[in-house]
């Protein structure tokens, strides 16, 4: 098993409401030229929670930051004209990313961080404050 010490939190920059899933965010990747989708995880408007990429595999969804990191995705992200970036989590969304993160942290490592992609990248994705919505996390 590789060594895991962050969480990097995404959006799939889809309008606010609309369902996407994690075969389409794959087929995404893959005409980027990824081998896989690039997140592990994907929480879906409902909640729930998908498997993208196997966590055993190292992610494609943030540049330099890939090795030792697992992605999430939470599908949404923008306006519903998609012309600007948004905070579209529903509660069941954030509600199971808390869960998710728990789970992580407490399988793969106690001490891991956790981010926003905006963090390591000049965009805004996930759209929201991670650092100050997780800092007691």
């Amino acid at each position: 098993m590789r060594t895991i010490n962050k969480i990097i939190i995404h959006c799939s920059a889809t309008p606010v409401g609309r369902k996407v899933s994690v075969s389409t965010i794959r087929k995404w990747h893959l005409q980027r030229g990824f081998n896989d989708i690039g997140y592990h995880y994907v929480i879906h408007l409902d909640g729930k929670i998908s498997v993208g990429r196997p966590i055993e595999k190292v992610g494609a969804h943030c540049a330099y930051e890939n090795r030792g990191s697992i992605g999430i995705c939470y599908v949404g992200g923008m306006t519903k004209d998609m012309k600007k970036p948004k905070d579209t989590r529903t509660q069941a969304q954030k509600d199971s990313l808390i869960k998710l993160m728990h789970e992580l942290i407490y399988k793969y490592n106690k001490d891991m961080t956790i981010h926003g992609h905006n963090q390591y990248s000049n965009k805004s994705c996930p759209c929201f404050d991670v650092q100050k919505e997780y800092a007691n996390l």
